[in-house]
């Protein structure tokens, strides 16, 4: 209940700074220009008179001054030209949508320097929102499953795993290894567990994913950085909208948002509710969320971002089936799992606040503070777990530029500071000991765990212009992680309380950036990156730590190159990388859907990523474009022994071999918008041993609709979509080195949905 209050107080301190904000501003005619999507400052856009003629070119700060009141344009390379009027003192924010396949020119958020995409020397996919309605906005794997070297399990709506270059592929349950941030509030715990598919996709404006290890710039995160940008909200409007979707297997989604906006403060405020029946038995799903996303311009040096989400779950969980049944009844629940009615039911919060300020023409900070809450229980076969998890955090960092030798140098200092406490408690699960259908119900205690888990990362990073093309940057991150056990079952020499902690982590990262022309450039880099285990990883089968499991460790190694080529027409990326991971950490099963963790081992992951794309027709009156990514991977196990068995040379489990996508997007002035997309997943190993491969698949999806403005403050989006149009049969997501316990055959298999529909309709009105 204080959450909530809490909310609405949130709420008010938001209006608030709606009506304090703008008398704080001089009487100047002061402008920004920032991007519409991420809310960042875009530098060198040009502002012209009626004339086209130049007047002004925006700093790096995004920021221009003009000399008197008038109707201008802004342009800048990348982005469509925005016509705007000047006619009061005080702040005017532009903001400029981006052009289709101009990523090379666009601001990225996940660099600590903000840089265009072209001046960064690694791997960074970036999803827009055109591409996140694409589906029918309930379902977020099939967005991130477009990206060369990505691919999510997609098991249910709640039961997913992320795997970036191979790294997550060997977690069983959920996503390890991969750190993601919704705005600046992370979404991995103290654990490295991360968790993105309840985040409502109407409050992403967009996705950036940082491929391979990210530890110089965010510490724990061998796989990757996923990047969600919040929807704060378009400035200077005030709009309401409502959207209902429904679809196959009883889904409904409705979704009511409004745009709160002045000259200076801007806010989005949403509200969803998804339910579903589920294609499986025992899948209902019941999903509600509450988002606050706002940007406040206090006055020409300070910046405030308002980040608040409420999310209220509860899901049915039917689990993997074994080969027959996955092929012959794949709509059925596991036995155990459709006997206890295993569900999960939780409420989580999410709380981030961020501060910009900047000191003169060369220096700034930037300032987050966050924290989260989450109230679980989930029902199990095998027992019953109570969780509450608190965390809070800080992340700060000073940014300056200055000239070294007359070239430009960029650098930053900064440090995340992390703590989370986290309260497990099992318990029996007695659904046998009653009647069928009753489901499951609390027995006794089994285990009382609190773990309280730290971490500080202290991290810099320099950029320097070697050449006039040649850029070159460093960094370098420093993690110390700990954390204290209290077993509040054990009471005699079992007890495991104790403080734990693995020695510090130093992660290097070296990069080159070659500029080959205008368009076009090349770039190389070597980065180290970690992952700590998880808990229930440190615990051994009889509920004892485990003091000699160490945190994953590995080095990329990766050369690529992203640009425009054929006169600018087609947009492409390219990547060659290596990466060697030591310390591998293993899920040794020990009991039905029951595991441990142990280092195994080291792999080998070798891959190559292809993206390339371009307009078949590009007029003011229609727009036909073709986007294509292709990933091929060879990821093996370099010296992996489990027990007796040695699986060296043999390919890494869970992970496609190739992947392929390619869509058409057809806009048109009349309002009429077609996504037709394809998409090819490899076979994938199911076993260690590689005695088990599951079959390659591909799907098409389909989604039509109308667009328009009916009047000057109604706008109606109409669309209807077809999923898996051929009907393929495949599996959605595996569970890898599944066993046979109590004679039953091993469960690998969640069946992919067969073919559905989707339709809906969004109506909105601005004031």
């Amino acid at each position: 209940m204080s959450c909530r209050c809490n909310l609405t107080y949130l709420l008010c301190f938001t209006v608030l700074l709606f009506i304090v904000s703008p008398s704080i501003w001089g009487q100047t005619y002061q402008g920004k220009v920032l991007s519409a999507e991420n809310k960042l400052e875009l530098q060198h856009a040009q502002i012209l008179d009626s004339l086209n003629g130049l007047l002004e070119m925006t700093d790096q700060y995004g920021e221009f001054t003009l000399t008197k009141s008038g109707k201008f344009t802004c342009v800048k390379e990348g982005y469509y030209p925005k016509t705007f009027t000047v006619n009061s003192t005080g702040l005017t924010i532009i903001e400029l949508e981006e052009e289709p396949f101009s990523l090379s020119e666009v601001v990225i958020k996940t660099d600590n320097f903000q840089s265009e995409l072209r001046k960064i020397s690694a791997s960074i996919a970036v999803i827009p929102t055109t591409q996140i309605k694409s589906n029918n906005g309930v379902n977020i794997a099939p967005i991130l499953n477009t990206v060369p070297g990505v691919y999510m399990h997609n098991g249910t709506l709640n039961t997913n795993r992320i795997t970036i270059r191979g790294i997550g592929s060997r977690n069983l349950f959920g996503t390890s290894k991969i750190r993601a941030y919704y705005g600046d509030i992370p979404l991995t715990n103290g654990s490295g567990e991360t968790s993105i598919e309840d985040i409502e996709l109407d409050g992403i404006a967009r996705m950036e994913i940082l491929k391979g290890p990210s530890s110089s710039l965010y510490g724990a995160g061998l796989g990757g950085t996923i990047q969600l940008i919040p929807d704060k909200g378009t400035f200077d409007r005030y709009s309401l909208s409502s959207a209902y979707t429904f679809g196959s297997f009883g889904l409904q989604k409705f979704l009511l948002n409004t745009n709160l906006a002045n000259k200076t403060n801007a806010a989005k405020v949403s509200y969803s509710n998804t339910k579903s029946d589920g294609y499986r038995d025992n899948n209902e799903l019941d999903r509600q969320t509450l988002t606050l996303a706002s940007n406040h311009y206090l006055n020409e040096k300070n910046n405030l971002h308002i980040l608040a989400n409420f999310i209220s779950l509860k899901a049915y969980i039917p689990s993997s089936l074994n080969e027959e049944d996955y092929q012959n009844e794949p709509t059925k629940a596991a036995f155990t799992w459709a006997q206890s009615k295993g569900f999960e039911d939780y409420d989580k919060y999410l709380l981030g606040l961020s501060w910009q300020h900047r000191f003169n023409e060369n220096s700034q900070q930037i300032s987050s503070i966050f924290g989260s809450l989450l109230d679980s229980y989930e029902a199990r076969p095998f027992n019953i777990l109570e969780q509450n998890t608190r965390s809070l955090g800080l992340r700060t960092r000073f940014i300056n530029q200055k000239l070294l030798f007359q070239k430009k140098l960029q650098w930053t200092l900064g440090l995340e500071l992390f703590n989370d406490i986290n309260n497990m408690k099992t318990f029996e699960n007695l659904y046998r000991d009653f009647p069928p259908g009753t489901g499951s119900v609390q027995g006794d205690e089994l285990s009382n765990f609190e773990e309280n888990r730290q971490y500080y990362n202290l991290f810099f990073e320099a950029k320097y212009a070697l050449a006039k093309n040649l850029l070159v940057d460093f960094g370098l991150n420093l993690n110390q992680t700990s954390y204290q056990i209290e077993d509040r079952f054990n009471d005699d020499d079992e007890n495991q309380s104790g403080n734990y902690g693995f020695d510090p982590i130093l992660s290097p990262k070296l990069g080159l950036n070659y500029q080959l022309g205008k368009h076009s450039m090349i770039y190389a880099t070597v980065s180290h990156g970690f992952s700590p285990p998880k808990l229930e990883e440190t615990l051994l089968p009889d509920g004892l730590i485990n003091n000699d499991i160490q945190p994953e460790t590995g080095w990329n190694y990766e050369i690529g190159s992203r640009g425009k080529i054929i006169q600018n027409i087609f947009s492409y990326e390219v990547a060659i990388y290596l990466m060697d991971i030591d310390n591998l950490l293993v899920a040794r099963r020990t009991g039905d859907d029951q595991f441990i963790g142990v280092n195994a081992g080291k792999t080998t992951h070798k891959g190559l990523e292809i993206g390339l794309n371009y307009f078949l027709i590009n007029k003011p009156s229609v727009q036909l474009s073709h986007s294509n990514s292709f990933s091929l991977h060879h990821y093996t196990f370099d010296d992996f022994k489990d027990v007796d068995n040695d699986y060296s040379g043999n390919d890494l489990t869970g992970v496609p071999d190739k992947t392929f996508f390619s869509q058409l997007l057809l806009n048109s002035k009349t309002g009429f918008y077609t996504y037709l997309n394809y998409q090819y997943i490899g076979e994938i190993p199911l076993r260690d041993d590689n005695s088990i491969y599951a079959d390659s698949y591909q799907i098409v999806n389909l989604k039509t609709g109308f667009k328009k403005m009916i009047s000057t403050h109604f706008q109606l989006d109409l669309y209807v979509g077809l999923n898996n149009i051929f009907d393929e049969k495949y599996a959605s997501m595996l569970l890898i080195n599944a066993g046979s316990f109590g004679n039953n055959p091993p469960r690998y298999y969640y069946p992919g949905e067969p073919r559905n529909y989707f339709a809906g309709l969004n109506l909105s009105y601005t004031f």
